[in-house]
């Protein structure tokens, strides 16, 4: 399966876009993972939205593209979701691809990182991140921090 993102930063996000990925972060991080906490924390104001929507224009995955000095140093990439009925066509490994390409686009060849579910640790790995050896929990769920590093080495 072959899909098209948009990136878009949040001011120019139509309002539909907005309650779109924001409907779709919550349906996955709060209803389907069963945590509640705080999914609008002001960030999304000053990030990139990289989204992709299916043929009935319904949004089915996106991530949050933070500039450095937001999150972390480094520019971040979060809030990565892919809608359920998506998930295994690809659709994750595009979405990382088209984000890391989208960083190079904006900032040049920086280091990126991220926060991820321990269980994901591999699928951030095959994109090139490697654990800064921090976990911890994060809303009851076990995570670990990830950094796209140029020189591969920690």
């Amino acid at each position: 399966m072959k899909f098209k993102h948009e990136v878009k930063h949040f001011n120019e996000l139509s309002t539909e876009e907005f309650h779109d990925l924001i409907a779709l972060r919550i349906q996955i991080f709060v209803i389907e993972q069963d945590c509640p906490y705080q999914e609008v924390d002001g960030k999304d104001k000053v990030a990139f939205h990289l989204f992709f929507k299916n043929e009935n224009n319904e949004m089915i995955a996106t991530t949050r593209i933070l500039p450095h000095g937001i999150s972390y140093e480094e520019v971040a990439i979060g809030r990565v979701v892919v809608h359920e009925n998506y998930r295994g066509t690809g659709l994750g490994h595009q979405l990382m691809a088209d984000s890391m390409s989208f960083v190079e686009k904006e900032f040049g060849k920086v280091p990126v990182r991220l926060s991820a579910q321990k269980h994901l640790e591999n699928y951030y790995g095959n994109h090139g991140f490697q654990s800064t050896g921090k976990e911890y929990l994060e809303d009851g769920i076990p995570h670990i921090e990830m950094l796209y590093s140029l020189n591969k080495a920690l």
